[in-house]
């Protein structure tokens, strides 16, 4: 047995047992006369004690002061009250004397410190990512991520879903993303991709009879990274079958409910807020708008237009928000938020500030515009004396994006964005299609099998942007958590929705005749959602990077530096399955 006890579980109780611990280095102190070194394992730390009192000590302290950093040792040695106690640990009360030492590995210096706090950079710690993750703040995230799995099934069981595997290698189906793929060494020529969602499998189970499916999901989509999304991800996948919209958001909101009760200790009990897609875009200038803090959108066009200030007189739209307090800000520090927004990623040309002063309104526009009109902005924007409007003006839906942009950097900036403050919000009633500009194709906003609400149905074909789906998302502290949708339950619906997407009848039938074919057998009326798993486990973790939360991440390049992956096949493989490389 390499162990009687783990290195988290002792305490005074315990003084006067012989045990058996295991565990890795985590660091020695050598005093002189007695020798120290505190043995860690997933559980926590405990210290053991070498005392050069006798001759048999003596060769123990020898052995002890050998040890590096990570090696892992067995020991076995008296539970002991220690002298100089050590009250941020759980074990700090006791220590053992050692009798006996074994070192069952030595171990190399690590390339960075194993501490709470470490002194190695992202890319270091993922290439040595097993050694990342003996760090207990790191361990910490994946214990969270455990509770978190097992309470979504535990509340989805105990509303009768059930646990349903799907295939990972499945048809390539155009879902929003590229698709990964991969080569069929016996069907030559052919290809698998790897599923951007179990979509159209959860809903064959509903043809199927299932009524209520989900999985915890391995998802992969080849699209650009960043701090929440990675190729590969994980996603709590639902269905329902004989479900309206109002079923799937009171589950779903459950649900949401039970993971902040049994998680967090936090308790919801008013219905969540809702919200249509156009006043969020219109309020916020996003359709996952971070409710933590106020500064909603204030239109500015009509009021702020004909007086000769051409920025203004030439913008599609002129809007504004409030930042309250903040009058008496610096030169220093309204110039940075200018340089906030003219960044390449956000592009703007500037902003216009008004300030409420003890002397009254001034503007950086007063050349222009009278006090009587900085009066009737002000009153607009709800300003008090102190207060800050900050102004942009430009095409409509880019400078919606722009002041949304610097909205947040506001609320970053006033710590108005408290990560132990949650605001749940369903986002409702999106664009079931939205519109190539350059080639005036139609796109599912979500994906070709989301359907119309009821009244707006008879427009998919005449009015295709008219039409608003009957979909839902779930944002929370402005990240979107998930989301869903009513489904469309017919073939002619869903025939119907192809055109509208430009497929042919011979492209539809290809791709997902297997679908249609499927309604014509009694296919019931069905909706769902799907949760991301790890944006929903890093906004409980405080975190704003899934990364932390994933054993084994890619980076920003969609690359695996410890195992340095993607690599390349040899010619073998290539020949074995008939592919050749160009260039």
């Amino acid at each position: 047995m390499y162990r009687t006890h783990t290195c988290g579980e002792l305490r005074l109780s315990d003084a006067g047992k012989t045990v058996t611990l295991s565990g890795w280095v985590q660091r020695t102190r050598d005093l002189g006369g007695m020798t120290f070194v505190d043995l860690r394992d997933r559980y926590g730390i405990t210290q053991l004690a070498f005392n050069p009192g006798s001759e048999t000590q003596q060769a123990l302290v020898a052995q002890a002061r050998t040890l590096g950093r990570e090696y892992v040792v067995q020991t076995v040695g008296v539970v002991k009250e220690r002298e100089s106690k050590n009250r941020n640990i759980p074990t700090g009360d006791v220590e053992i004397v050692v009798q006996e030492l074994n070192i069952l590995n030595g171990a190399k210096l690590p390339p960075f410190t194993i501490e709470e706090e470490t002194d190695g950079g992202d890319e270091l710690r993922m290439k040595y990512r097993y050694l990342d993750l003996r760090r207990p703040n790191v361990r910490s995230n994946f214990e969270l991520r455990h509770r978190m799995a097992m309470e979504v099934r535990n509340y989805l069981s105990q509303q009768h879903f059930l646990e349903v595997e799907t295939p990972v290698l499945i048809k390539s189906t155009p879902e929003g993303a590229r698709d990964f793929v991969v080569p069929s060494r016996m069907s030559q020529g052919e290809f698998y991709a790897l599923p951007q969602s179990p979509q159209t499998f959860k809903q064959l189970l509903m043809v199927a009879g299932f009524d209520r499916y989900f999985q915890i999901v391995k998802c992969f989509r080849d699209e650009d990274l960043r701090a929440d999304r990675q190729p590969e991800f994980t996603q709590i996948d639902c269905e329902m079958a004989f479900v309206e919209r109002e079923d799937v958001l009171n589950t779903f909101e459950g649900m949401a409910k039970h993971l902040f009760k049994s998680i967090l200790g936090k308790e919801f009990n008013e219905p969540f807020q809702r919200m249509e897609y156009d006043d969020a875009m219109r309020l916020y200038g996003s359709d996952k708008p971070d409710l933590r803090f106020g500064m909603p959108f204030i239109e500015l066009t009509g009021t702020a237009q004909g007086k000769g200030f051409k920025v203004f007189d030439e913008a599609e739209l002129v809007v504004g928000i409030n930042a309250e307090g903040c009058a008496g800000w610096s030169r220093k520090q309204t110039d940075a938020l200018i340089d906030f927004v003219k960044r390449p990623q956000i592009g703007s040309s500037g902003i216009v500030f008004v300030r409420w002063t003890e002397e009254g309104l001034k503007s950086t526009v007063d050349k222009f515009y009278a006090a009587e009109d900085l009066q009737l902005w002000a009153a607009a924007a709800g300003m008090q004396k102190g207060d800050l409007l900050c102004i942009l003006a430009g095409e409509q839906h880019k400078a919606r994006k722009q002041l949304n942009e610097l909205r947040l950097h506001l609320g970053d900036l006033l710590k108005l964005r408290d990560p132990n403050v949650f605001k749940p919000l369903w986002v409702l009633n999106f664009p079931l299609l939205e519109q190539d500009e350059a080639t005036g194709r139609w796109h599912a906003m979500h994906h070709p099998f989301t359907s119309p609400i009821p009244e707006h149905a008879h427009l998919l074909e005449s009015d295709p942007g008219a039409v608003k789906a009957n979909a839902y998302d779930l944002v929370i502290n402005g990240t979107e958590i998930g989301g869903g949708s009513i489904r469309i339950h017919d073939r002619s619906m869903q025939e119907a929705m192809f055109r509208v997407l430009g497929f042919t009848d011979e492209d539809a039938r290809y791709k997902f005749g297997f679908l249609m074919d499927a309604f014509e057998y009694g296919a019931p009326p069905h909706g769902g959602a799907a949760f991301g798993f790890d944006r929903w486990v890093s906004l409980f973790g405080g975190r704003s990077d899934i990364r932390e939360f994933i054993a084994f991440p890619k980076n920003n390049a969609g690359r695996d530096t410890m195992i340095d992956a993607p690599s390349r096949l040899d010619a073998d493989q290539l020949s074995e399955l008939g592919i050749s490389l160009i260039g």
